[in-house]
């Protein structure tokens, strides 16, 4: 038993002086967690947590027409199985204000217009495609979605997935936006592009 004990310490004392002197990518592999404690969770499983006066979310797309996208917002979740699904939050305190998926394959786009265009200024709009998310949109709509601060929605075409985090009123375009085409030649699915998944903090609105 002593002999075992004095083989432990000698292997934690090594680890510990490799843990000090040498930054490797083993290092996330700490003595806490190696002896069963229970690391902190960032909101929405998120890789790092966010700083004071900004919200935390993470924005994952639709994989082709079988997994529906998802979208969450400071640790609250929601998943939807339409073409474009939308989340608007205020920008000051993050409640919800409204949620809501569009057919944008066979639907009626009228409906989504009236949804963006009453958003108020101020308010934060989380995007999230699934199947195909460009048939039925036209440029009114895609003007909508550049006032929120879209750089990529005017280029959006079928099948294409697209993720997006904007605002109303956001001076310039939005950091939190991304986008892939449907292309044969690099699509992970058999006529759909990979998922698309994007993270961060978003700045809350201070008046």
């Amino acid at each position: 038993v002593i002999r075992y004990l004095a083989l432990l310490i000698t292997l934690l004392s090594t680890w510990f002086i490799l843990q000090t002197y040498f930054h490797r990518s083993w290092r996330a592999i700490s003595l806490r967690s190696w002896l069963g404690e229970r690391l902190p969770r960032n909101k929405c499983g998120n890789q790092k947590s966010c700083p004071q006066n900004y919200f935390t979310f993470k924005i994952i797309s639709g994989a082709a027409n079988v997994v529906g996208p998802s979208i969450c917002f400071e640790d609250f979740v929601a998943n939807s199985l339409c073409s474009v699904f939308n989340f608007n939050l205020s920008g000051t305190t993050g409640q919800l204000l409204k949620t809501d998926s569009f057919d944008m394959y066979s639907g009626d786009v009228t409906k989504l217009q009236i949804f963006l265009q009453g958003i108020k200024h101020g308010t934060l709009v989380l995007t999230a495609s699934y199947d195909d998310a460009a048939t039925k949109m036209n440029d009114k709509v895609r003007a909508y979605f550049t006032e929120l601060g879209s750089s990529h929605v005017r280029n959006l075409g079928f099948r294409d997935n697209w993720v997006f985090l904007g605002a109303k009123g956001l001076m310039n375009k939005s950091p939190f936006e991304k986008h892939i085409k449907n292309d044969q030649k690099t699509n992970k699915y058999e006529g759909w592009p990979e998922l698309l998944e994007m993270e961060g903090c978003a700045p809350r609105k201070m008046d």
